[in-house]
Parts: structure tokens; C-alpha cells; sequence
């Protein structure tokens, strides 16, 4: 596939930086993840989620069906154990170093593998991704959060006015933490969004798509982390953006 992608990040109003990416269109990979845990927690947890998954995808570059150590899924694509394998990789790799100091960090992560045509999403936590086709934006990604289970389960919240909408209830570095994968067929002209919930506290989905419809990979995403910096956003604002040229 052709692509044109451009990442941009912020601090928001915090003293130090919880956020990492990785926008690989030799490897086909894009990736963000918001670290958590305190201390240096959060940075170590997103850095290693991040390098990991880079690292998996290098090394598998020449045999794009290889998984180990994790198994093969014979219900999905290869392209979709592909990229789960790289996030329990990370997981393991986070769950590992929580120990001493780092006993309580974990991370966020929303991935993208673009190949063959294909966008293959991956995600555990808040991070997301959107399509942005013709005008209209999706969420291709659902929260693992309280506020959206407790929607999903009937109960009356709302979204505005609930105090825990930042606990979210899957993240990297624990047990439960397997990835939801899906596949979404390609179009030329599709732009494709990856984003820490730094971006989505402050912003709406509309203010998110019309600056992702009105501007080029590279002006949208600095727009996108400036107004959500100006809006008020408090955490750490980081985005990575995808133009399909061809598929």
C-alpha cells in the first residue's frame, strides 16, 4: 500500500511524558500506548509496549506468518495473529518488569497493521483508532473502560458527568489483558487515527474529523494536539496519523 503518516506529541500539562508511538510503514506498523503506574511506571511500561511489538514486527518482516511464542488462532488472518502475538508479547514483556518500584505500572495500546489491503486493529485499554471515509469517522476500537462497560451493560451513566471515566478495566501488564483484533478493508483515500486519550478527553469526534478531513497527515495531527492542548487537556496528547493513497 501507498501511505502518507505523520505522529505528533504533547506533553498537556504533566512534568513528564507517559506516551510513546511507533509510525512504521516499512514494517506496516502503527502503534501508540499510554503508560500508567507512577514513578517512571508509565514511561517504562508504553516504551516497552512500543519497542516490543517493533521488534516482533522486524523480525518477522521476512515470514509474516510466524507467531512464536505465542499460537496460531486458526479462526483469524494471519495478519490478526500476527498482531496479537505482538501485544501479548508486550504484555508479557510489561507483566515481567512489574516489580520493586514498577509494581504497578501498566499501558494502554491501539495498533494498526496495514497490509495487502487490509487494516488490521488491535487494542487493550482507552487508546484508539478511527477511519475517517468520505467525510463520516468511525471508531473502529471500544474502550476497555468502566464508563463503557457499565454502559454496555444497560446501566443509565452519563458520559459527562461521570467521575471514573478514566479507569479502564484492560491494560497491558495483567492478566486479562488480551487484545481485541478485527479487520477493516481498505479504500483509497481512508485516513486512519491512532490516539492516547489525551486527545479524546478534551475533543469530539466531530472536532476530530473535520480537522482529519480538512487537512493533510502532518497539519492534521499538530492541529489535533494543539487544540486539544488549548482546550484544556491536561495528559499527555499523542497521535499518529495514515492517508491511504492506494491500497
Amino acid at each position: 500500500m501507498k501511505l502518507i503518516h505523520a505522529a505528533a506529541s504533547h506533553l498537556g500539562r504533566r512534568a513528564n511524558q507517559e506516551d510513546s508511538y511507533c509510525a512504521r510503514d516499512d514494517l506496516g506498523l502503527f502503534a501508540v500506548a499510554d503508560g500508567m503506574g507512577g514513578y517512571e511506571g508509565g514511561e517504562v511500561a508504553s516504551d516497552l509496549t512500543i519497542s516490543t511489538m517493533c521488534e516482533f514486527y522486524d523480525s518477522t518482516l521476512s515470514d509474516g506468518e510466524r507467531t512464536w511464542p505465542v499460537g496460531v488462532d486458526p479462526r483469524r488472518s494471519m495478519a490478526e495473529n500476527r498482531l496479537a502475538a505482538a501485544v501479548r508479547l508486550a504484555n508479557s514483556k510489561v507483566a515481567a518488569r512489574r516489580q520493586g518500584r514498577l509494581a504497578n505500572m501498566g499501558s494502554t495500546v491501539a495498533a494498526l497493521d496495514l497490509h495487502n489491503g487490509a487494516a488490521t486493529v488491535g487494542h487493550v485499554g482507552d487508546s484508539r483508532v478511527y477511519r475517517l471515509r468520505d467525510g463520516a469517522l468511525v471508531q473502529l476500537t471500544r474502550d476497555h473502560s468502566l464508563l463503557e462497560a457499565l454502559t454496555a451493560s444497560g446501566a443509565e451513566v452519563d458520559p459527562a458527568n461521570f467521575g471514573y471515566r478514566n479507569i479502564i478495566v484492560r491494560a497491558l501488564g495483567f492478566d486479562n489483558a488480551l487484545p481485541d483484533v478485527s479487520v477493516d478493508a481498505v479504500r483509497p483515500g481512508d485516513v486512519y487515527l491512532l490516539c492516547t486519550d489525551g486527545l479524546t478527553d478534551p475533543l469530539t469526534d466531530d472536532d476530530i474529523g473535520f480537522l482529519l478531513y480538512t487537512r493533510p497527515p502532518a497539519a492534521a495531527a499538530r492541529d489535533l494536539v494543539g487544540l486539544a492542548y488549548e482546550l484544556g487537556g491536561r495528559d499527555n496528547i499523542t497521535v499518529v496519523v495514515i492517508k491511504v493513497l492506494a491500497a
